[in-house]
Protein backbone atom coordinates (compact mmCIF):
# COMPACT_ATOMS: atom_id res chain seq x y z
CA UNK A 1 0.00 0.00 0.00
CA UNK A 2 1.41 3.62 -0.45
CA UNK A 3 0.11 6.92 1.30
CA UNK A 4 -0.01 10.02 -0.15
CA UNK A 5 -1.55 13.47 0.72
CA UNK A 6 -2.10 16.04 -1.24
CA UNK A 7 -1.59 19.14 0.89
CA UNK A 8 -4.75 21.30 2.54
CA UNK A 9 -5.46 24.35 2.18
CA UNK A 10 -5.44 26.82 5.15
CA UNK A 11 -8.63 26.60 7.66
CA UNK A 12 -11.01 28.78 6.63
CA UNK A 13 -12.92 31.04 8.68
CA UNK A 14 -15.97 30.69 7.43
CA UNK A 15 -18.91 33.73 8.29
CA UNK A 16 -21.77 32.17 6.33
CA UNK A 17 -24.84 30.29 7.47
CA UNK A 18 -24.54 26.38 5.90
CA UNK A 19 -27.69 25.67 4.08
CA UNK A 20 -29.87 23.07 6.11
CA UNK A 21 -29.40 19.65 4.31
CA UNK A 22 -32.71 17.80 3.22
CA UNK A 23 -35.01 15.58 5.36
CA UNK A 24 -36.39 12.13 5.23
CA UNK A 25 -36.15 9.25 3.25
CA UNK A 26 -34.70 9.62 -0.51
CA UNK A 27 -38.59 9.18 -1.48
CA UNK A 28 -39.10 12.58 0.54
CA UNK A 29 -36.04 14.15 -0.98
CA UNK A 30 -36.10 13.84 -4.52
CA UNK A 31 -36.65 16.93 -4.99
CA UNK A 32 -34.65 19.11 -2.66
CA UNK A 33 -31.53 16.66 -4.52
CA UNK A 34 -32.86 16.91 -7.98
CA UNK A 35 -32.88 20.96 -7.54
CA UNK A 36 -29.21 21.17 -7.43
CA UNK A 37 -28.33 19.32 -10.34
CA UNK A 38 -28.64 21.96 -12.45
CA UNK A 39 -26.42 24.36 -10.19
CA UNK A 40 -22.71 24.83 -11.31
CA UNK A 41 -20.15 24.97 -8.48
CA UNK A 42 -19.87 29.02 -8.67
CA UNK A 43 -23.02 29.95 -10.34
CA UNK A 44 -24.56 33.17 -9.52
CA UNK A 45 -21.13 34.45 -7.10
CA UNK A 46 -19.92 37.50 -8.37
CA UNK A 47 -16.04 37.18 -8.17
CA UNK A 48 -13.50 40.40 -8.46
CA UNK A 49 -10.23 38.47 -9.64
CA UNK A 50 -7.55 41.25 -8.82
CA UNK A 51 -4.57 40.83 -10.36
CA UNK A 52 -0.96 42.28 -8.63
CA UNK A 53 2.21 42.60 -10.37
CA UNK A 54 4.55 39.50 -11.18
CA UNK A 55 4.99 36.63 -13.90
CA UNK A 56 2.34 33.84 -12.34
CA UNK A 57 0.30 36.88 -14.09
CA UNK A 58 -0.05 34.31 -16.75
CA UNK A 59 -1.60 32.00 -14.51
CA UNK A 60 -4.63 34.53 -14.01
CA UNK A 61 -5.60 33.93 -17.35
CA UNK A 62 -6.38 30.40 -16.71
CA UNK A 63 -8.29 30.90 -13.15
CA UNK A 64 -10.11 33.31 -15.22
CA UNK A 65 -11.99 30.77 -17.68
CA UNK A 66 -11.75 28.24 -14.72
CA UNK A 67 -13.59 30.97 -12.97
CA UNK A 68 -16.38 31.55 -15.27
CA UNK A 69 -16.91 27.62 -17.04
CA UNK A 70 -17.97 26.88 -13.34
CA UNK A 71 -20.57 29.63 -13.26
CA UNK A 72 -19.13 33.00 -11.56
CA UNK A 73 -19.58 36.32 -13.25
CA UNK A 74 -15.74 37.66 -13.51
CA UNK A 75 -14.77 41.54 -12.88
CA UNK A 76 -10.91 41.65 -13.39
CA UNK A 77 -8.85 44.36 -11.58
CA UNK A 78 -5.05 45.34 -12.58
CA UNK A 79 -2.55 47.03 -11.28
CA UNK A 80 -0.19 48.77 -13.75
CA UNK A 81 2.24 46.41 -12.37
CA UNK A 82 0.02 43.81 -13.59
CA UNK A 83 -0.04 44.96 -16.64
CA UNK A 84 2.99 44.48 -17.54
CA UNK A 85 2.91 41.37 -17.50
CA UNK A 86 -0.72 40.54 -18.88
CA UNK A 87 -2.90 42.53 -21.22
CA UNK A 88 -5.77 43.70 -20.37
CA UNK A 89 -7.47 42.86 -23.38
CA UNK A 90 -6.66 38.92 -23.20
CA UNK A 91 -8.49 39.18 -19.30
CA UNK A 92 -11.90 41.17 -20.85
CA UNK A 93 -11.78 38.35 -23.18
CA UNK A 94 -11.55 35.54 -20.75
CA UNK A 95 -13.91 37.11 -18.57
CA UNK A 96 -15.92 38.86 -20.91
CA UNK A 97 -16.39 42.15 -18.71
CA UNK A 98 -14.50 45.51 -19.02
CA UNK A 99 -11.06 45.16 -17.09
CA UNK A 100 -10.46 48.23 -14.11
CA UNK A 101 -7.48 49.91 -14.33
CA UNK A 102 -7.55 52.99 -12.49
CA UNK A 103 -10.16 54.43 -9.70
CA UNK A 104 -10.73 57.75 -12.18
CA UNK A 105 -12.42 55.32 -13.91
CA UNK A 106 -15.26 57.19 -15.94
CA UNK A 107 -17.33 54.09 -16.87
CA UNK A 108 -18.98 53.90 -13.47
CA UNK A 109 -21.75 56.56 -13.62
CA UNK A 110 -20.81 57.55 -9.87
CA UNK A 111 -17.68 57.41 -10.46
CA UNK A 112 -16.56 55.20 -7.66
CA UNK A 113 -15.27 51.60 -8.93
CA UNK A 114 -13.59 50.98 -5.47
CA UNK A 115 -16.85 51.28 -3.98
CA UNK A 116 -18.91 49.89 -6.33
CA UNK A 117 -17.08 46.40 -7.17
CA UNK A 118 -16.71 46.11 -3.68
CA UNK A 119 -20.26 45.75 -2.41
CA UNK A 120 -21.37 43.97 -5.45
CA UNK A 121 -18.97 41.16 -5.12
CA UNK A 122 -19.67 37.65 -3.15
CA UNK A 123 -15.67 37.69 -2.60
CA UNK A 124 -12.76 39.20 -3.68
CA UNK A 125 -9.69 37.08 -5.25
CA UNK A 126 -5.80 38.45 -5.48
CA UNK A 127 -4.61 35.82 -7.95
CA UNK A 128 -1.25 36.82 -8.50
CA UNK A 129 -1.00 38.38 -4.74
CA UNK A 130 3.12 39.94 -4.79
CA UNK A 131 4.66 40.75 -1.45
CA UNK A 132 4.62 44.58 -2.50
CA UNK A 133 1.27 44.23 -2.51
CA UNK A 134 0.37 42.23 1.04
CA UNK A 135 2.84 44.46 2.66
CA UNK A 136 0.17 47.61 1.09
CA UNK A 137 -2.64 45.83 3.03
CA UNK A 138 -1.14 45.26 5.90
CA UNK A 139 -0.17 49.62 5.91
CA UNK A 140 -3.68 49.99 4.36
CA UNK A 141 -2.36 52.13 1.41
CA UNK A 142 -4.75 52.64 -0.95
CA UNK A 143 -3.12 54.85 -3.92
CA UNK A 144 -4.45 52.79 -7.09
CA UNK A 145 -7.56 50.72 -7.94
CA UNK A 146 -7.44 47.85 -6.25
CA UNK A 147 -5.67 48.47 -3.18
CA UNK A 148 -8.51 50.76 -2.66
CA UNK A 149 -10.85 48.46 -3.18
CA UNK A 150 -9.61 46.16 -0.82
CA UNK A 151 -9.89 48.59 1.91
CA UNK A 152 -13.29 49.65 0.58
CA UNK A 153 -14.74 46.52 1.19
CA UNK A 154 -17.20 45.48 3.58
CA UNK A 155 -15.19 43.53 5.26
CA UNK A 156 -18.33 41.80 7.70
CA UNK A 157 -19.84 40.15 3.70
CA UNK A 158 -17.43 40.57 1.23
CA UNK A 159 -14.62 37.67 1.80
CA UNK A 160 -10.80 39.04 0.59
CA UNK A 161 -8.90 35.25 -0.41
CA UNK A 162 -4.84 35.81 -1.30
CA UNK A 163 -3.04 33.77 -3.00
CA UNK A 164 0.41 34.96 -2.75
CA UNK A 165 3.18 34.60 -5.64
CA UNK A 166 6.97 35.18 -5.38
CA UNK A 167 10.49 34.21 -4.95
CA UNK A 168 11.45 31.41 -2.54
CA UNK A 169 13.38 33.95 -0.58
CA UNK A 170 10.66 36.58 -0.30
CA UNK A 171 8.61 33.84 1.09
CA UNK A 172 10.57 33.11 3.55
CA UNK A 173 11.50 36.58 4.54
CA UNK A 174 10.52 37.25 8.31
CA UNK A 175 8.84 40.35 7.28
CA UNK A 176 6.67 38.68 5.10
CA UNK A 177 5.84 36.55 7.42
CA UNK A 178 4.78 38.94 9.80
CA UNK A 179 2.45 40.72 6.90
CA UNK A 180 1.16 37.63 6.25
CA UNK A 181 0.19 37.19 9.94
CA UNK A 182 -1.68 40.50 10.06
CA UNK A 183 -3.51 40.22 7.07
CA UNK A 184 -5.05 37.52 8.64
CA UNK A 185 -5.63 39.02 11.51
CA UNK A 186 -6.97 41.93 9.33
CA UNK A 187 -9.66 39.56 7.71
CA UNK A 188 -7.83 38.15 4.82
CA UNK A 189 -7.64 34.46 3.79
CA UNK A 190 -4.22 33.36 2.86
CA UNK A 191 -4.10 30.07 0.63
CA UNK A 192 -1.48 28.20 0.45
CA UNK A 193 2.00 28.81 -2.16
CA UNK A 194 3.26 25.86 -4.45
CA UNK A 195 6.48 24.36 -4.47
CA UNK A 196 8.86 23.90 -7.70
CA UNK A 197 11.37 25.88 -10.12
CA UNK A 198 10.72 29.79 -10.23
CA UNK A 199 11.13 32.15 -13.09
CA UNK A 200 14.24 33.12 -11.46
CA UNK A 201 15.67 30.17 -12.10
CA UNK A 202 15.10 29.18 -8.55
CA UNK A 203 13.16 26.42 -6.41
CA UNK A 204 11.27 26.37 -3.46
CA UNK A 205 8.34 27.45 -2.12
CA UNK A 206 6.37 30.81 -3.16
CA UNK A 207 4.83 29.80 -6.24
CA UNK A 208 1.57 30.85 -6.94
CA UNK A 209 -1.15 27.57 -6.53
CA UNK A 210 -2.23 26.24 -9.93
CA UNK A 211 -5.65 28.29 -11.16
CA UNK A 212 -7.53 24.91 -10.28
CA UNK A 213 -5.70 24.53 -7.02
CA UNK A 214 -7.53 28.20 -6.28
CA UNK A 215 -10.70 27.35 -7.69
CA UNK A 216 -10.94 24.56 -5.41
CA UNK A 217 -10.11 26.63 -2.38
CA UNK A 218 -12.76 29.09 -3.75
CA UNK A 219 -15.53 26.45 -4.23
CA UNK A 220 -14.34 24.97 -0.45
CA UNK A 221 -14.76 28.32 0.82
CA UNK A 222 -18.67 28.60 -0.51
CA UNK A 223 -19.72 25.27 0.49
CA UNK A 224 -21.62 25.37 3.42
CA UNK A 225 -19.95 22.60 6.05
CA UNK A 226 -22.68 20.10 6.50
CA UNK A 227 -19.96 17.35 7.26
CA UNK A 228 -17.41 19.64 9.61
CA UNK A 229 -16.28 17.35 12.43
CA UNK A 230 -16.87 14.72 10.28
CA UNK A 231 -14.13 12.09 9.65
CA UNK A 232 -15.57 10.19 5.49
CA UNK A 233 -13.57 7.06 4.61
CA UNK A 234 -14.36 6.84 0.84
CA UNK A 235 -12.90 3.50 -1.43
CA UNK A 236 -12.91 4.11 -5.29
CA UNK A 237 -11.71 2.69 -8.57
CA UNK A 238 -11.07 -1.02 -9.30
CA UNK A 239 -8.95 -4.02 -7.47
CA UNK A 240 -6.73 -5.59 -9.55
CA UNK A 241 -6.29 -9.29 -8.90
CA UNK A 242 -2.76 -10.75 -10.54
CA UNK A 243 -2.65 -13.95 -12.32
CA UNK A 244 1.07 -14.07 -13.34
CA UNK A 245 3.91 -10.48 -12.72
CA UNK A 246 2.26 -9.13 -16.03
CA UNK A 247 -1.08 -10.37 -16.47
CA UNK A 248 -4.54 -9.79 -14.31
CA UNK A 249 -8.09 -8.99 -13.78
CA UNK A 250 -9.89 -6.18 -13.23
CA UNK A 251 -12.84 -4.03 -14.66
CA UNK A 252 -13.30 -0.94 -16.03
CA UNK A 253 -13.94 1.12 -13.06
CA UNK A 254 -12.16 4.63 -13.63
CA UNK A 255 -12.46 5.63 -10.02
CA UNK A 256 -14.16 9.12 -11.05
CA UNK A 257 -17.35 8.77 -9.14
CA UNK A 258 -15.92 8.64 -5.48
CA UNK A 259 -13.18 10.77 -6.65
CA UNK A 260 -15.66 13.25 -6.80
CA UNK A 261 -17.02 12.36 -3.60
CA UNK A 262 -13.78 12.50 -1.44
CA UNK A 263 -13.24 15.67 -3.39
CA UNK A 264 -17.06 16.85 -2.21
CA UNK A 265 -16.36 15.70 1.35
CA UNK A 266 -13.55 17.50 2.00
CA UNK A 267 -14.76 20.82 0.37
CA UNK A 268 -18.04 20.43 2.67
CA UNK A 269 -15.70 20.42 5.80
CA UNK A 270 -14.98 16.67 6.57
CA UNK A 271 -11.69 15.13 7.21
CA UNK A 272 -11.62 12.33 3.90
CA UNK A 273 -9.38 9.35 3.46
CA UNK A 274 -9.54 8.07 -0.03
CA UNK A 275 -8.61 4.26 -0.24
CA UNK A 276 -8.24 3.92 -4.35
CA UNK A 277 -7.63 0.64 -6.48
CA UNK A 278 -5.51 1.60 -9.96
CA UNK A 279 -6.73 4.53 -11.56
CA UNK A 280 -5.43 7.33 -13.73
CA UNK A 281 -6.07 10.29 -11.59
CA UNK A 282 -4.82 13.24 -9.69
CA UNK A 283 -5.33 12.95 -5.91
CA UNK A 284 -8.58 15.13 -4.50
CA UNK A 285 -7.08 18.50 -2.85
CA UNK A 286 -6.90 18.17 0.91
CA UNK A 287 -6.93 14.34 0.84
CA UNK A 288 -5.05 11.60 2.09
CA UNK A 289 -4.71 9.19 -0.58
CA UNK A 290 -3.95 5.23 0.19
CA UNK A 291 -3.04 3.26 -2.95
CA UNK A 292 -3.66 -1.02 -2.83
CA UNK A 293 -3.77 -2.73 -5.83
CA UNK A 294 -6.08 -6.27 -4.98
CA UNK A 295 -9.70 -6.33 -2.94
CA UNK A 296 -7.47 -8.15 0.06
CA UNK A 297 -5.27 -5.36 -0.22
CA UNK A 298 -8.34 -2.80 0.31
CA UNK A 299 -9.79 -4.54 2.84
CA UNK A 300 -6.72 -4.11 5.22
CA UNK A 301 -6.18 -0.76 4.54
CA UNK A 302 -10.32 -0.43 5.09
CA UNK A 303 -10.36 -1.98 8.56
CA UNK A 304 -6.92 0.00 9.37
CA UNK A 305 -9.01 3.49 8.83
CA UNK A 306 -12.68 2.45 9.71
CA UNK A 307 -12.26 2.87 13.41
CA UNK A 308 -11.46 6.59 13.15
CA UNK A 309 -13.85 7.32 10.65
CA UNK A 310 -17.76 8.66 11.03
CA UNK A 311 -18.82 7.50 7.94
CA UNK A 312 -17.99 4.92 5.13
CA UNK A 313 -18.67 5.15 1.42
CA UNK A 314 -17.63 1.96 -0.57
CA UNK A 315 -17.73 3.41 -4.51
CA UNK A 316 -15.17 0.87 -5.52
CA UNK A 317 -15.50 -2.00 -7.98
CA UNK A 318 -14.14 -4.77 -6.04
CA UNK A 319 -13.91 -8.10 -7.76
CA UNK A 320 -15.79 -10.75 -6.43
CA UNK A 321 -13.61 -13.85 -7.55
CA UNK A 322 -9.39 -13.48 -7.58
CA UNK A 323 -7.32 -16.61 -9.35
CA UNK A 324 -6.69 -19.08 -6.35
CA UNK A 325 -2.89 -19.13 -7.03
CA UNK A 326 -0.35 -16.97 -8.67
CA UNK A 327 1.97 -18.01 -10.96
CA UNK A 328 5.65 -16.58 -9.81
CA UNK A 329 6.69 -16.36 -13.70
CA UNK A 330 4.47 -15.24 -17.03
CA UNK A 331 2.60 -18.10 -18.03
CA UNK A 332 4.26 -18.53 -21.34
CA UNK A 333 2.13 -19.38 -24.56
CA UNK A 334 3.52 -22.36 -26.60
CA UNK A 335 2.48 -24.10 -29.40
CA UNK A 336 0.13 -26.93 -29.81
CA UNK A 337 0.50 -26.83 -25.14
CA UNK A 338 -3.47 -26.56 -24.20
CA UNK A 339 -5.09 -23.46 -23.22
CA UNK A 340 -3.96 -22.91 -19.31
CA UNK A 341 -7.45 -23.61 -16.91
CA UNK A 342 -7.97 -20.89 -14.03
CA UNK A 343 -9.07 -21.35 -10.68
CA UNK A 344 -10.96 -18.91 -8.78
CA UNK A 345 -11.41 -18.10 -5.32
CA UNK A 346 -14.36 -15.53 -3.86
CA UNK A 347 -12.46 -11.90 -2.26
CA UNK A 348 -13.98 -10.99 1.03
CA UNK A 349 -17.25 -8.48 1.05
CA UNK A 350 -15.68 -5.33 1.82
CA UNK A 351 -19.06 -3.66 2.19
CA UNK A 352 -20.66 -6.55 4.07
CA UNK A 353 -17.26 -6.89 6.57
CA UNK A 354 -17.64 -3.15 7.34
CA UNK A 355 -21.37 -2.58 7.75
CA UNK A 356 -21.54 -5.64 10.25
CA UNK A 357 -18.85 -4.28 12.59
CA UNK A 358 -19.52 -3.70 15.83
CA UNK A 359 -19.39 0.18 15.07
CA UNK A 360 -21.53 0.39 11.98
CA UNK A 361 -23.97 -2.48 13.71
CA UNK A 362 -24.06 0.46 17.44
CA UNK A 363 -24.02 3.57 14.82
CA UNK A 364 -21.24 4.55 15.32
CA UNK A 365 -20.48 4.29 11.75
CA UNK A 366 -22.48 5.31 8.55
CA UNK A 367 -22.21 2.67 5.75
CA UNK A 368 -23.04 3.14 2.50
CA UNK A 369 -22.59 1.06 -0.68
CA UNK A 370 -22.53 1.39 -4.50
CA UNK A 371 -24.08 -1.10 -6.67
CA UNK A 372 -23.02 -1.06 -10.39
CA UNK A 373 -24.92 -3.75 -12.59
CA UNK A 374 -25.90 -4.20 -16.46
CA UNK A 375 -29.49 -4.47 -15.73
CA UNK A 376 -32.80 -4.96 -13.58
CA UNK A 377 -31.36 -2.60 -11.40
CA UNK A 378 -34.04 -1.61 -8.91
CA UNK A 379 -34.48 -5.59 -8.33
CA UNK A 380 -30.85 -6.37 -7.93
CA UNK A 381 -29.66 -3.01 -5.91
CA UNK A 382 -32.68 -3.69 -3.20
CA UNK A 383 -31.64 -7.45 -2.80
CA UNK A 384 -28.12 -6.13 -2.24
CA UNK A 385 -28.72 -3.73 0.10
CA UNK A 386 -30.67 -5.72 2.35
CA UNK A 387 -27.83 -8.46 1.85
CA UNK A 388 -25.18 -5.92 2.39
CA UNK A 389 -27.16 -4.74 5.49
CA UNK A 390 -26.16 -1.07 4.75
CA UNK A 391 -29.04 1.90 5.34
CA UNK A 392 -28.28 3.36 1.99
CA UNK A 393 -27.27 2.05 -1.69
CA UNK A 394 -26.50 4.08 -4.61
CA UNK A 395 -27.13 2.01 -8.05
CA UNK A 396 -26.25 2.80 -11.45
CA UNK A 397 -25.94 1.19 -14.65
CA UNK A 398 -22.02 0.20 -14.95
CA UNK A 399 -21.38 0.54 -18.43
CA UNK A 400 -23.13 3.49 -18.95
CA UNK A 401 -21.12 4.91 -16.06
CA UNK A 402 -17.51 3.80 -16.71
CA UNK A 403 -14.98 6.20 -17.35
CA UNK A 404 -17.82 8.89 -18.23
CA UNK A 405 -17.78 12.28 -16.46
CA UNK A 406 -21.62 12.12 -16.07
CA UNK A 407 -23.81 9.61 -14.33
CA UNK A 408 -27.02 8.55 -13.53
CA UNK A 409 -27.90 7.77 -9.75
CA UNK A 410 -30.54 5.57 -7.81
CA UNK A 411 -30.94 5.77 -4.41
CA UNK A 412 -32.20 3.14 -2.28
CA UNK A 413 -33.02 2.69 1.43
CA UNK A 414 -35.89 1.30 3.95
CA UNK A 415 -39.09 3.88 2.11
CA UNK A 416 -38.10 2.83 -1.52
CA UNK A 417 -35.74 4.52 -3.90
CA UNK A 418 -35.49 7.64 -5.88
CA UNK A 419 -33.54 8.36 -9.40
CA UNK A 420 -31.14 11.53 -9.10
CA UNK A 421 -31.17 13.06 -12.88
CA UNK A 422 -28.33 12.77 -15.40
CA UNK A 423 -25.97 14.94 -14.15
CA UNK A 424 -21.87 15.37 -13.92
CA UNK A 425 -20.14 13.10 -11.11
CA UNK A 426 -18.94 16.62 -9.30
CA UNK A 427 -23.30 17.92 -9.00
CA UNK A 428 -24.24 14.05 -7.74
CA UNK A 429 -21.73 13.92 -5.47
CA UNK A 430 -22.79 16.84 -3.39
CA UNK A 431 -25.82 15.55 -3.76
CA UNK A 432 -25.56 12.09 -2.23
CA UNK A 433 -23.11 14.08 0.81
CA UNK A 434 -26.75 16.47 1.51
CA UNK A 435 -28.61 13.27 1.68
CA UNK A 436 -25.65 11.32 4.11
CA UNK A 437 -25.20 14.44 6.02
CA UNK A 438 -29.18 14.83 6.83
CA UNK A 439 -29.24 10.94 8.11
CA UNK A 440 -26.31 11.15 10.43
CA UNK A 441 -27.22 11.90 14.12
CA UNK A 442 -27.39 15.52 14.90
CA UNK A 443 -24.83 17.11 17.51
CA UNK A 444 -26.58 18.36 20.64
Amino acid sequence: MQTNQCPAAPPYPVTHVPAAAPQGGVAGNAAALAGTARAAELAGKRIVLGLTGGIACYKAAELCRLLVKAGASVRVVMTEAASQFITPVTMQALSGQPVHLSQWDAREPNNMPHINLGREADAIVLAPCSADFIARLVQGRCDELLSLLCLARPIERTPLLLAPAMNREMWQHPATARNLRQVAEDGAIVLGVGNGEQACGETGDGRMLEPWQILHDLITFFTPKVLAGKRVLITAGPTYEAIDPVRGITNRSSGKMGFAIAQAAQQAGAEVTLISGPVALETPRGVLRIDVQSARQMLEAVQQQAGAADVFIATAAVADWRPASMADAKIKKAEGEATPGLQFVENPDILATIAHSPRAESGQLYCVGFAAESENLVEYATAKRRRKGVPLLVGNIGPNTFGQDDNVLTLFDDSGHVELPRASKQVLARQLLLEIAARLPRRQ
